[in-house]
């Protein structure tokens, strides 16, 4: 199979662009700020288990400008960084980021490149009523519910600070995906030779806009504050409709309360990589199933263009020095569902999917967090590993 050239040529050029757009504003950006700290780097090689990829070998190079003042809620000024992997199952990803939150007063701009193969994302059908069923898995059939999805995602956000915490958004974003079927009979050629879904190559080209509040104060470990994202994307045949809420408090001192609430729609004609994902401002995530959205459930257990999750969490801090290192436990609870085009987007507790587990989550430096833990649905549980929270 032939990866599409045009996403990675847009990230190259992309990442070219701002790195020479910081040269230039190099000498203005000076004047606004009496004295910048001087860029550094890190290279990380890490290594992990996955339950739907089994062995990891990863690890990430950033080139970044350390924030100035370490009281704000950004991880840096400005960064360049390259991310990457390769499963024992077969996947893999290349992430290419420039990224500059804090470079320009007002402003914030990032541009990213994507190459990814998920080998094994699930696939059980379409609704929030799809089934497992042991007995369908099979030695002629060990893929059933399951098949590789290989994308190439190119994106572009620009933010405008309007008031306070208060920014609008807008953006382009490129996408090419291709699925091939796993070796013996499985849902998605079901579904495909049914018509139910199409599984041929997908193409989209979509202008992005919206508005995010956020009051965080600290983007990649918050103790306090809360963001609102309202986006909105139109691509090919369709729009996308995307609302989710984060807030975060933080009653005594070892210990942080956090919630999300998140819902989206899409319109028009839906492809499936569409109703695998949920939007974000950054980049989509895996939904709904997985790490990111309804942990304790297969990656992409439940696909529909209509999506609705929520979660509590309580953080419990262990170890606690300020900036240098922190170690938490964590006990949580996920929720949501999803709906077809014909039920629509509804705010219901009404066909909820529960899941709940622990967590230990590390945190070294100011940037550096890693999660481990173990999630559990209805469906048995899986292991979970991140270098994020899950939000």
């Amino acid at each position: 199979m032939r990866a599409h050239p045009r996403a990675s040529l847009f990230a190259l050029r992309s990442s070219r662009l701002l790195a020479f757009a910081l040269a230039l504003a190099a000498p203005a950006a000076a004047q606004q700020t009496s004295a910048r700290p001087a860029w550094d780097y890190t290279v990380t090689p890490y290594f992990y288990y996955s339950s739907v990829d089994a062995w990891w070998l990863a690890g990430y190079l950033s080139y970044y400008q350390p924030i100035a003042d370490y009281r704000r809620p950004e991880p840096w000024s400005a960064s360049l960084r390259l991310q990457g992997g390769a499963s024992t199952e077969g996947s893999y990803y290349v992430d290419v980021d420039a990224d500059a939150p804090a470079y320009w007063d007002g402003w914030r701009l990032s541009l990213s490149g994507t190459a990814a193969r998920a080998n094994r994302l699930g696939y059980y059908g379409l609704g929030n009523d799809t089934r497992h069923v042991g007995d369908s898995v099979t030695s002629t059939s060990p893929y059933f519910y399951a098949v590789s999805r290989t994308t190439q995602l190119a994106r572009l956000n620009v933010q405008r600070r309007i008031v306070g915490p208060l920014r609008v958004l807008g953006g382009v974003v490129y996408e090419h995906t291709t699925f091939r079927e796993l070796p013996g009979t499985s849902q998605f050629q079901r579904d495909a030779a049914s018509g139910v879904i199409q599984d041929g190559p997908f193409s989209d080209l979509a202008v992005r806009g919206g508005l995010v509040l956020d009051t965080r104060d600290n983007e990649i470990d918050p103790h306090q504050g809360g963001a609102v994202e309202a986006l909105y994307a139109a691509g090919d045949h369709y729009h996308r409709t995307t609302v989710r809420l984060q807030g975060y408090v933080n009653p005594t001192p070892r210990l942080i309360l956090a919630g999300r609430l998140a819902g989206e729609q899409i319109t028009g004609t839906s492809e499936v990589s569409l109703m695998q994902t949920i939007e974000r401002t950054q980049r989509p995530t895996i939904a709904l199933g997985g790490y990111s959205s309804l942990r304790g459930y297969y990656d992409s257990r439940f696909a529909g263009p209509g999506k609705l999750l929520g979660g509590l969490e309580a953080r419990w801090a262990l170890i606690n020095a300020v900036g240098i290192f922190e170690f938490k436990v964590v006990g949580f609870w996920d929720a949501g569902r999803v709906f077809t085009e014909a039920e629509g987007f509804q705010l219901t507790t009404q066909g909820l999917h529960h899941s709940g587990g622990a967590e230990a989550m590390l945190r070294i430096g100011r940037n550096t967090v890693v999660v481990i833990g173990g999630g559990w649905g209805s469906e048995g549980g899986q292991f979970l590993f991140g270098t994020t929270w899950s939000y």
